[in-house]
């Protein structure tokens, strides 16, 4: 029985880069003979093991046959006489499918086993598939979307990126779960380059399966394409989170639209709720409507949740836009006394109204100090 490290463990030793997560296989042995060494089983579609003293991961070496579309149609074959070029055989890029054997407590020792020539493909900046088993796994075009985002002086290998138009032309990508899609789209906005995942999601004409319909023909025009490039570059330089980075890419497309989308693609009702927010202000702004203006804050709820807006308008603020307006208005609407309203109100209406009344008395004031505002 042989244990080796392999793929981003591998990959992100030889960059110089920390190494977080790490994947092992093992070669040469069977599930009994795992857990007659204290490992502990947990894998339930091939056989996983929990190390017994660092709790990390161990995988047997495995190949795999398609049996249906999509990323999870597939028969794994653990065996010991799998090797272990033909485990890494199965996977998406040269650079991921290198190995090096480790120590009784995981610590690499050996030396790089490198069989498809990925050592080769990181000093070319290349990612290249490893065989035509990659046309077998949908999930894989995103990935690759998401390693362009990550290695943004690497280049896709042509040969691949026909690899992935041929899987989005054949609707590959639809037998992706939306949640699955969601998870990649996340990773790859948080990564160096996120615009270099739209690009490659482009190039492969998937840009509808990701990303709403609006998008997609905004990327193809050039004015709209550079403002959202621009957006995306202004953000950069605050350090900006998922929420910012998604609304910044949307934030030219409809609330609506982006509600829908979110829904159907089940993206978390967090980041969903921030990018609406954000496209309801640039149609806003535009006007600066005393009406419009104070459903915005609602909708942002304001009144309970003052650190939002203060975080929108710093995202405003960061993306080159006047809101000096917007600064004004939290801080005076924000000095209106609630409790008096209420007390005032509650002495001349109908108890079983009450709470209608106090609400629209607010609303009442706070529309009206909106339009003083702007009077001035």
């Amino acid at each position: 029985m042989k244990i080796y490290q392999v793929g981003g463990a591998v990959r992100d030793r030889l960059l110089g880069k920390a190494v977080h997560d790490i994947d092992y296989v093992v070669v040469g042995s069977t599930a009994d003979q795992m857990i007659e060494k204290g490992f502990r089983p947990v894998g339930s579609h091939f056989p996983v093991f929990l190390h017994p003293v660092t709790n990390h991961e161990y995988a047997l070496a495995r190949t795999e046959r398609k049996t249906a579309p999509g990323h999870q149609g597939f028969i794994f074959h653990a065996d010991p006489a799998v090797t272990l070029e033909e485990d890494l055989q199965r996977r998406d890029l040269t650079m991921n499918a290198m190995a090096q054997e480790v120590n009784e407590i995981g610590e690499p020792v050996g030396e790089i086993v490198d069989p498809y020539g990925g050592q080769a493909d990181l000093k070319a900046g290349v990612l290249r598939h490893v065989s035509k088993a990659f046309l077998e796994d949908p999930l894989r075009v995103l990935r690759v979307a998401r390693f362009a985002a990550r290695f943004a002086d690497f280049h896709i290998a042509p040969e691949t990126l026909v690899h992935m138009r041929r899987m989005v032309e054949a609707l590959e990508l639809e037998t992706l779960s939306r949640e699955r899609i969601w998870q990649e789209l996340s990773r790859a906005m948080e990564e160096t380059e996120p615009l270099r995942f739209i690009e490659t999601l482009n190039h492969c004409n998937a840009l509808s399966d990701v990303l709403p319909a609006s998008f997609e023909k905004q990327w193809h025009q050039e004015t709209a394409q550079e403002r959202i490039r621009q957006a995306m570059q202004l953000i950069d330089r605050v350090s900006p989170r998922l929420n910012q980075r998604m609304a910044c890419l949307l934030r030219f497309i409809s609330s609506t639209e982006i509600e829908e989308w979110a829904k159907g693609s089940k993206w978390p009702n967090e980041i969903a709720e921030y990018c609406q927010i954000v496209a309801d202000f640039e149609v806003v702004h535009a006007k600066l409507i005393a009406k419009d203006m104070l459903a915005f804050f609602n909708r942002a709820d304001l009144w309970r949740k003052p650190n939002r807006i203060s975080e929108l308008l710093a995202l405003f603020e960061a993306l080159g836009i006047d809101t000096a307006i917007w600064v004004t208005l939290v801080n005076q609407l924000m000095g209106i006394d609630a409790g008096q309203i209420a007390a005032s109100v509650s002495q001349r209406s109908n108890a079983n109204d009450l709470g209608k009344a106090i609400h629209a008395e607010l609303e009442k004031a706070r529309l009206l100090l909106i339009q003083e505002t702007l009077s001035q």
